[in-house]
């Protein structure tokens, strides 16, 4: 049975219920379960989601990894994994969805994913990444054309003056 309390919390966050969430939800419950996890209220736990889709709301609601204390990275693969490290243990797992009963109508299948046996709904393996390192705080640079400031590792040099990205063209020839 899973902790009603944390799905309203994750629910709460994201605004709604809905299938996306409730396997973010289960993969936040299950590094519970399965490792120990608590909240993160730093860098304890660090996530590396696959997706930007609904689960990862309820990764930052239950397990409280956000991309401003940094330690939530998003790498843009669309895949329904999650790669948790734990700084203090050294332990790491890529848990990733393998649920196939998205057939069923919607709220069907959420029902199915909160209640479905942990082993159903996904794999545990290894990480495919090295441990993220600790959020770093940058200075903040200038922009010449546009005057906006920006972190100093997202400046670009052209013609002899400090761009932001926004600003910056790219040559990709």
């Amino acid at each position: 049975m899973y902790n009603s309390e944390n799905w309203e919390k994750a629910a709460a966050f994201h605004g709604h219920k809905c299938g996306g969430l409730a396997i973010g939800f289960r993969a936040a419950e299950a590094l519970k379960e399965r490792y120990g996890a608590q909240f993160a209220d730093d860098e304890q736990i660090v996530c590396v989601t696959e997706n930007d889709a609904c689960a990862a709301d309820a990764i930052q609601a239950i397990l409280g990894c956000t991309l401003g204390k940094g330690n939530l990275i998003y790498k843009p693969l669309g895949k329904m994994a999650f790669s948790f490290y734990f700084r203090e243990s050294g332990e790491s797992v890529r848990i990733y969805f393998k649920g196939e009963n998205d057939a069923l109508p919607r709220e069907q299948w959420m029902d199915w994913i909160l209640e479905a046996p942990t082993d159903e709904l996904f794999t545990f393996g290894e990480t495919q990444y090295p441990v993220p390192e600790r959020a770093r705080i940058f200075r903040s640079v200038k922009c010449e054309r546009c005057g906006e400031k920006a972190r100093e590792d997202k400046i670009r040099l052209s013609d002899g003056k400090t761009l932001c990205l926004s600003c910056f063209q790219e040559y990709d020839r």
